[in-house]
């Protein structure tokens, strides 16, 4: 039985729970600024919002007549909210962004960043500091230029300048083995301190030239590089002229290489938001000291219907969460309560940082091109899109599915005669391969026989839907999948679906992929439960499909495999030995030669060797002979 508001909206019995537990929770509440979380009754968090008045805002969601019916859902779903009181609005949008990152509460726009940006450091507490790329925590010490969009951004900076500064980039401990030049002195890339072939002097003039490259100073640079070259040719030093001239052009090729160069804008980030069909693409550009350092784009999920504005809002917010803003943010609309992010941007950045939206002249050129690779990256999202839905569609009639998946998940096993075996999982959906949703298994049942493929795959998919139904009985998180490929035939279908019988799950279904005659492609039998196996027909874009999707389940379980294989190379039995540390183990292989003859020794023999006392070679004797 529904009631009605006086606007004449629908008042489900969740709905009106829910409106009457916000009710319950704004009379307790006063004017202060805080943060409020909505909760569902299973404890996760739905919504993370800020208010300089928590009482006002917290009351409009017990007016479900005033609420899109994306919020009225929210409303239905609240069974409790937590409230946190903050001294002012700025610390509440701080403590906002930080919670949403964390949680990813189901309602709010969220931002997909799971890398960290590079930076080029100039190491320094050295005589020979060196010009290296580095990623993630800034523990070493040294001065950070960046962020760079990305790797490759930063490799193609750092050949550049490496031929206009010539400092090391190899680490210290190559540094201080060399008794030679390497190859990079060879090609000019270098200036051999290693070996002395440069000064002290001279190597830290190029440090000071490369740090004023990098803040911006590259015009008095290059004045002084060129007055250096021209007496050093007056003087008849030629070679020496030869070495300026060649770095005046590095630093020429450098700046010719940025796409756009606006010394008026300083240390700036240019932030673009486009929205069209229901999606939202961000473009990130960063210009530091004026040069182009790259961009990246993002698409936030949960933004369809909320205002362009709203979601920079929510973006700002998040991306900064664990970045030093620059001094200035463009973007090219403005969010609502800018004064207060700038304001909360200033306190993360510990200096003042202006958010504007430029109304003309270079920065207003630079937003707008943001905005056009934001629009073009948008329409290539949708394009892949499109098509991604059609084969999804297409997938649907050739396996006679009730309708287009939402979220496959493809299975494959990797091992070399059962050894170190691993099962992967891949998921693909319309936007394509979910790369973040993949997950591998290591096989862990020492009963299975080497090289049981079946037991391998029924022990992947028990783990894998045993936790399902244990973290999301009710199916409400969206991990669950539409439809099971399985790379195998006949026999891999029987064993799945028999963990699926254990387990009553009945309404995934389940489809293996057998290789055709000879493993060729384009031959390949499908298998259902209960129905006759059939193929499709070679040139159908379905059975290329489903061909790229097992072939990235191979190689994910490949590389797996590879992975868990290299990482076991440097382990040992003696690892598993308490007591037995890096020295011990080390004069034990020196003494017996390797782990086995190690097992195989007996307790006087342990304790010949230096540093293992005779309980500690009892110890080492009843780890390999535990029936005594």
């Amino acid at each position: 039985m529904t009631e009605k508001t006086d606007t004449g909206i629908a008042l489900t019995p969740s709905l009106k729970r829910g409106v009457d537990i916000i009710g319950g929770v704004v009379r307790t509440l006063t004017g202060s600024a805080g943060v409020y979380r909505m909760i569902d009754e299973d404890g996760n968090p739905l919504y993370v919002g800020k208010a300089k008045n928590l009482k006002r805002r917290v009351v409009t969601y017990s007016r479900p007549d005033k609420l899109p019916v994306r919020l009225q859902r929210m409303v239905a779903a609240t069974r409790t909210m937590e409230i946190i009181k903050t001294h002012t609005e700025v610390e509440a949008l701080l403590l906002e962004s930080n919670l949403i990152k964390k949680l990813k509460p189901r309602y709010n726009v969220m931002l997909r960043d799971d890398k960290s940006f590079p930076y080029i450091l100039l190491t320094t507490g050295t005589d020979w500091p060196q010009l290296i790329k580095h990623r993630g925590s800034r523990s070493r010490d040294g001065e950070y230029f960046g962020p760079f969009a990305s790797a490759g951004a930063v490799n193609r900076t750092l050949a550049a300048l490496q031929r206009a500064f010539p400092l090391r980039n190899c680490s210290d401990n190559i540094f201080a083995g060399r008794t030679r030049p390497c190859l990079q002195y060879q090609i000019k890339r270098c200036t051999a301190p290693c070996v002395d072939r440069i000064s002290r002097e001279d190597y830290s003039a190029i440090v000071d030239e490369a740090r004023d490259f990098l803040t911006g100073d590259s015009r008095n640079l290059q004045k002084g590089l060129l007055s250096r070259m021209e007496k050093a040719a007056a003087d008849m030093e030629y070679e020496t002229a030869a070495i300026f001239r060649d770095r005046i052009k590095a630093l020429t090729q450098i700046q010719a290489r940025q796409d756009i160069n606006v010394q008026s804008v300083g240390d700036a980030d240019i932030i673009a938001a486009y929205a069209a069909s229901g999606l939202v693409c961000i473009q990130v550009f960063f210009f530091r000291n004026g040069q182009n350092f790259g961009n990246r784009t993002y698409f936030p999920t949960r933004a369809s219907g909320i205002p362009i504005a709203e979601v920079l809002a929510a973006f700002l917010g998040q991306f900064y969460a664990d970045k030093t803003p620059p001094p200035t943010v463009l973007v090219n609309e403005t969010p609502p309560e800018r004064d207060l992010i700038s304001n909360a941007l200033s306190v993360r950045a510990d200096r003042k940082v202006t958010l504007s939206k430029p109304s003309r002249g270079s920065k207003r050129t630079l937003v707008d091109h943001a905005l056009t690779n934001a629009r073009e990256a948008l329409a290539r999202r949708l394009a892949e899109s499109g098509t991604q839905r059609r084969l999804l569609g297409g997938l649907a009639d050739a396996l006679n599915l009730d309708a287009p998946p939402q979220r496959i998940e493809v299975y494959d096993n990797s091992h070399i005669s059962g050894s170190k075996a691993v099962g992967g999982m891949i998921v693909a959906g319309p936007e394509g391969l979910m790369k973040q949703a993949y997950r591998k298994f290591n096989i862990k049942d020492q009963t299975l026989e080497p090289g049981d493929d079946y037991g391998m795959m029924q022990e992947v998919l028990t783990r894998r839907f045993q936790r399902a139904q244990r973290e999301d009985p009710d199916r409400q998180s969206g991990n669950w999948p539409d439809l099971v490929l399985i790379d195998g035939g006949q026999g891999h279908l029987k064993a799945v679906c028999e963990v699926m019988e254990e387990l009553a799950i009945d309404d995934v279904p389940v489809v293996a992929i057998a290789k055709g005659p000879d493993r060729d492609a384009g031959r390949e039998r499908f298998f259902i439960q209960d129905k006759p196996s059939f193929m499709l027909k070679p040139n159908d874009p379905v059975l290329y499909f489903l061909q790229r999707l097992r072939d990235e389940a191979h190689r994910f379980a490949i590389g797996s495999h590879r992975a868990r294989r290299k990482k076991s190379i440097g382990e040992s039995p003696l690892d598993e030995i308490a007591g037995v540390g890096a020295n011990r183990k080390r004069a034990l292989l020196h003494h017996f030669g390797s782990a086995r003859s190690v097992s195989d020794a007996g307790v006087a023999d342990l304790e010949a060797v230096n540093g293992i006392s005779s309980p500690m070679a009892k110890k080492i004797y009843d780890h390999f002979h535990p029936d005594g």
